[in-house]
């Protein structure tokens, strides 16, 4: 795909991946007539990522380990070792950046329409949309290439942010200034609410959902936006407002439903857009799902020590760990599908659909949220009720989360350190080759320790303390023409 140097901030040009989309069959660029709500519907469809940040969200963090076979193909090594990323690859951070960044030129130009013309309230839905997607794209830039939000001291925000763009590109080559980081989580924080006042007015009309920015996903979206912003009662608020905060029945049946299935089937299963836990999907033009047999992925050490280890519940979790022969795992969730561009010669992209917003999550951050606010049995039920679903014949006698055996396990004394511990563990098992480790590793200032097993196989470690400039993803290189300086190393 080729875009022109402008990219890097955002592409005004075409909004609709020549290649890799779910809506390539749409008129790609119908800026000069967008009239009607339908069409202002249409090109909000567009306002997501097409690329994802698992391959570099998963190999920064601590789901990883060298595996020191000799000539396993690495797409990205230098991610494993947190350098900087020159190219832009399927995969690469330069990839989702400028990803995000054609999203957000579709919800600008979508925006820039509704205040443009007289759609009246049966567009209010889609300007939701367009502003809670707008502010997801820019969250996920600023977590990846921003230092982390600090709640607890303004001072420390004031280090360089992201690009916030509101406005459609008019000039070839504008200039950007990045704000600060605290500029940016203002500017979030502003579109979130906004949209999600027009959301909570009523549903649009979405042909699938689960594609959209629904109010249950756009809840789900505040109420990980309020983690990073130590707003305990806005994430309880908002992870409330999905399925009226009743999650029962409505997270990912591992020990049930899917067990039943068997692990071809369940993956199968447990990307569809049917799925109630399933909040906001995105098809994504990736390889993430063929890393399985690369040097730096899931390899013994993962499995064994992470993935498959004992829980502060008392058992393991239950997962659809799969081993292609030692030393090459994989949590076999991810079902790769090709989009055929020559069926003659069956070329085309390798697509992943992500749900990267999930039910699991958004109870897992109430039960944190309600730690932090000392009401230890609403974070104990939330607890209670993910180990149920995810404990292979789970019974509450031996298997439930108590805050004795929580402390016990993590050897502390404070009750709400060892509940939020144990969220924080259940995230990292139940969330492994999700991308979601990341956000709780810069989040809670969390170091990350990699081995590196050198030509003559002894065994060396590297680590990713919580003041290492590396934890923030260097500014893609081009992205200088627009004036948007380069992060410090």
């Amino acid at each position: 795909m080729k875009l022109n140097t402008i990219k890097y901030i955002l592409l005004t040009s075409v909004f609709l991946f020549s290649g890799c989309s779910k809506y390539l069959d749409q008129e790609p660029d119908m800026r000069a007539q967008i009239n009607t709500v339908d069409k202002v519907k249409r090109l909000v469809a567009s306002a997501y990522p097409g690329r994802n940040s698992l391959a570099m969200a998963e190999t920064y963090s601590d789901n990883v380990e060298d595996k020191g076979v000799g000539g396993i193909y690495q797409p990205v090594p230098a991610l494993y070792e947190w350098k900087d990323i020159i190219g832009d690859d399927t995969d690469s951070p330069t990839a989702y950046w400028n990803s995000c960044y054609e999203a957000i030129a579709a919800a600008n130009h979508a925006l820039a329409a509704i205040e443009k013309n007289n759609f009246g309230d049966e567009v209010l839905a889609y300007k939701g949309e367009a502003l809670v997607a707008r502010a997801y794209c820019h969250f996920m830039l600023a977590i990846y290439f921003a230092k982390v939000y600090d709640f607890k001291s303004n001072a420390s925000n004031d280090s360089p942010g992201i690009p916030y763009v509101k406005d459609p590109e008019t000039v070839l080559i504008k200039q950007y200034d990045r704000g600060t980081v605290k500029s940016t989580y203002d500017n979030i924080r502003k579109d979130l609410e906004e949209g999600l006042a027009l959301l909570d007015q009523g549903n649009g009309l979405w042909d699938v959902p689960k594609y959209h920015f629904t109010p249950e996903a756009a809840h789900a979206f505040a109420s990980r936006f309020y983690l990073f912003t130590g707003e305990w009662q806005k994430v309880v608020d908002n992870a409330n407002k999905i399925f009226g905060g009743n999650y029962v029945g409505k997270l990912v049946p591992y020990n049930s439903t899917l067990k039943s299935l068997g692990f071809e089937a369940a993956r199968t299963e447990i990307t569809k857009a049917t799925q109630p836990y399933n909040l906001l999907i995105t098809e994504t033009y990736s390889g993430y799902q063929r890393w399985w047999d690369n040097r730096y992925a899931m390899g013994i050490s993962v499995v064994q020590n992470i993935y498959n280890s004992m829980t502060a519940a008392g058992a393991k979790l239950y997962n659809f760990g799969v081993s292609y022969g030692s030393p090459h795992y994989t949590t076999y969730i991810w079902k790769e599908f090709w989009y055929v561009t020559n069926p003659t010669a069956n070329t085309g992209f390798p697509m992943l659909m992500v749900p990267v917003l999930m039910s699991d999550e958004a109870l897992l951050n109430r039960a944190e949220a309600y730690a932090e606010l000392g009401n230890v049995n609403g974070a104990l039920a939330d607890l209670n009720l993910f180990a149920r679903n995810r404990i292979d014949n789970y019974n509450s006698t031996d298997y439930a989360v108590t805050v004795a055996k929580s402390k016990q396990f993590f050897d502390v004394t404070d009750d709400k350190e060892a509940l939020v511990k144990t969220v924080l563990q259940f995230k990292h098992v139940g969330f492994m080759s999700m991308g979601l480790r990341w956000l709780d590793i810069i989040r809670k200032g969390i170091t990350v320790k990699h081995n590196v097993i050198g030509s003559d196989e002894r065994e060396t470690f590297i680590e990713l303390k919580p003041d290492d400039p590396r934890r923030v993803f260097q500014i893609p290189q081009e992205a200088k023409l627009a004036g948007v300086e380069l992060n410090p190393r």
